[in-house]
């Protein structure tokens, strides 16, 4: 027993080891989503230092109306934007946004425009690229659909080979009226595409075909939270049987097991997001992701500005482990570098990236001290060049 302890000992000091040297003289790049109120002119971006967590100063890369939500192809020569408006040039009074394709210079990071598309619906909020790099889904809030753009071999998007309009209404009469798609997400193997959508209280799933870009609803066709729940963030666990959800209105992350042969989920655990006893009044989540270790998971709350801390259990449910100020007001989506080692919260409100250090064994967040200022930054994104 002893030597078998001693043997997992080493071999987690080894495992710690390779991901530390994993982080050291590696530089993550980094890009900002924004709204273009007040001083934000569009796309921003940084470097982050993985040994150290110190930021060089942001910088504007891309001028674009209201950037708010942005997606990079699986080799990082493009990035894609949303443009969440209701008015982009073409809709032709129809209330639809656009979807903007970039090139990535490899070398310092630059964007260069290819071109714009509409996304098909009003207040596009969030997009996915396949793992093929051959298409762009795209959620739309404000219409309650689904798109898919499909990209030419230069990165440039072509106009939608695909478009799902989401039909009904849950539980709240202020707020889920009609659809709204709040993210599009796919799974590991390219089969499945999962929409959150806070107007239904549904996740809604769909068989994808990458190569002719297209969508047909899955059987079942969604996984229901609990009413007034509002689904709006989705993500995976690594292990490629579990997912999770945010839940926008009720401050809640549901728990999902996943069928990956039938791309069918299953509710098994509904979880707080918000302090015990905390008043609610204004409060709201608004994103959700899973460490790369997939021993932890983090959730933003606006209203109190904070981020949750869940450890991951091994039957995938959660297990709360406290909150850390956002460092800001309205934390919106926030992002983890690919090494694990920081987690960078974007607060709207008042123009904050904050950075945080995690600890490794307990997922706790430990600010660095370090923030840098974005105007109306909504979205982090990031890559190892």
């Amino acid at each position: 027993m002893f030597v078998r302890s001693l043997r997992m000992l080493l071999l987690s000091l080894a495992l710690l080891g390779t991901s530390m040297l994993q982080a050291a003289d590696q530089t993550a790049r980094v890009y900002i989503g924004t709204y273009t109120t007040g001083d934000s002119k569009g796309i921003y971006s940084f470097e982050l230092d993985l040994a150290t967590g110190k930021a060089t100063a942001p910088k504007l890369v891309a001028e674009l109306k209201n950037p708010s939500f942005l997606a990079f192809d699986s080799q990082h020569h493009f990035l894609y934007a949303v443009n969440e408006v209701s008015d982009f040039p073409g809709s032709t009074g129809k209330g639809a946004g656009g979807v903007t394709a970039f090139r990535i210079d490899a070398a310092t990071g630059a964007l260069s425009k290819l071109n714009s598309q509409l996304s098909g619906g009003a207040g596009p909020c969030h997009l996915s690229v396949d793992a093929t790099g051959r298409n762009v889904l795209v959620a739309n809030y404000g219409g309650g659909s689904v798109a898919v753009l499909p990209v030419n071999s230069d990165g440039s998007l072509n106009p939608a080979s695909a478009f799902v309009q989401h039909e009904g209404s849950s539980v709240d009469p202020g707020r889920q009226k009609g659809p709204h798609a709040h993210s599009v997400n796919l799974s590991a193997d390219n089969k499945y595409a999962f929409v959150a959508d806070l107007g239904l209280d549904k996740v809604l799933v769909y068989r994808f075909d990458a190569e002719h870009g297209t969508l047909q609803p899955n059987d079942p066709p969604a996984a229901s939270v609990n009413p007034g729940g509002g689904p709006r963030h989705f993500a995976f666990h690594p292990n490629g049987k579990l997912a999770y959800a945010n839940n926008e209105m009720s401050l809640e992350e549901t728990v999902f097991s996943y069928n990956p042969h039938r791309g069918l989920l299953e509710p098994v655990q509904y979880i707080s997001t918000w302090p015990d006893g905390a008043d609610r009044k204004g409060g709201s989540t608004a994103e959700t992701q899973v460490h790369p270790s997939g021993k932890f998971l983090y959730v933003s709350n606006r209203g109190n500005g904070s981020i949750a801390i869940f450890q991951i259990q091994d039957d995938g449910t959660l297990k709360a482990e406290g909150h850390v100020s956002s460092g800001g007001k309205v934390p919106r989506n926030f992002g983890l570098d690919p090494t694990g080692h920081f987690l960078l919260a974007a607060n709207q409100d008042n123009g904050v990236i904050a950075i945080y250090r995690i600890n490794q064994e307990t997922g706790a967040l430990t600010p660095t001290g370090d923030q840098l200022q974005v105007p109306n930054p909504v979205c982090v994104r990031m890559f190892i060049p």
